[in-house]
């Protein structure tokens, strides 16, 4: 994980105080972590480290685009990404992330990798079911659409009409009554 050394921030270096640090994040990015469900990706990361005398506080904010498959039609789109993520690094005798909010380190770290954070937000802030724009909005034009529509249940049925597999159902509980 020789590429992940760039999202190292050295505790030592920093005054107390906030400093900022911003990331590019590309593909290369993804691929560190073996994941591979973004085509391209383009998202800028900014972080506010905050250096105090006991703690330090991580305030990330994300904003970009990923290029993922579409859930319904499989067709690639720009899938807008916008993610925050407030972390509090504390220092204890061992190394503690159990809690999603807080962090704790040992004393005497002297620095904090934020790759694994910055991929988790960006994760996170997509949604769970992908939709192309142009199929909410019904100006896409694919064959898989046109496929889906044909297998559509047809919707003018009669919805009073009652199969006639349950009318036979209902006659083998009624005649156990008798």
């Amino acid at each position: 994980m020789k590429m992940l050394k760039d999202y190292d921030i050295s505790l030592f270096g920093l005054k107390e105080g906030i400093s900022h640090f911003e990331y590019k994040i590309e593909n290369q990015f993804f691929e560190a972590f073996n994941y591979d469900e973004f085509f391209s990706t383009n998202v800028l990361v900014n972080l506010e480290f905050v250096k105090k005398s006991t703690l330090l506080e991580l305030h990330f904010s994300a904003k970009g685009t990923v290029n993922v498959a579409c859930d319904v039609s499989n067709e690639a789109y720009d899938q807008d990404v916008i993610g925050k993520l407030n972390i509090v690094v504390k220092f204890g005798n061992e190394f503690n992330d159990d809690n999603e909010e807080i962090l704790i380190i040992p004393y005497g770290e002297h620095q904090i990798n934020v790759a694994q954070y910055i991929y988790e937000m960006i994760i996170l802030a997509v949604p769970k079911k992908r939709v192309h724009p142009g199929i909410e909005d019904g100006s896409l034009q694919s064959p898989i659409l046109e496929k889906l529509k044909e297998l559509q249940p047809n919707k003018n049925k009669n919805l009073n009409e009652i199969d006639p597999r349950w009318e036979d159902l209902k006659k083998l509980l009624t005649d156990k009554n008798i």
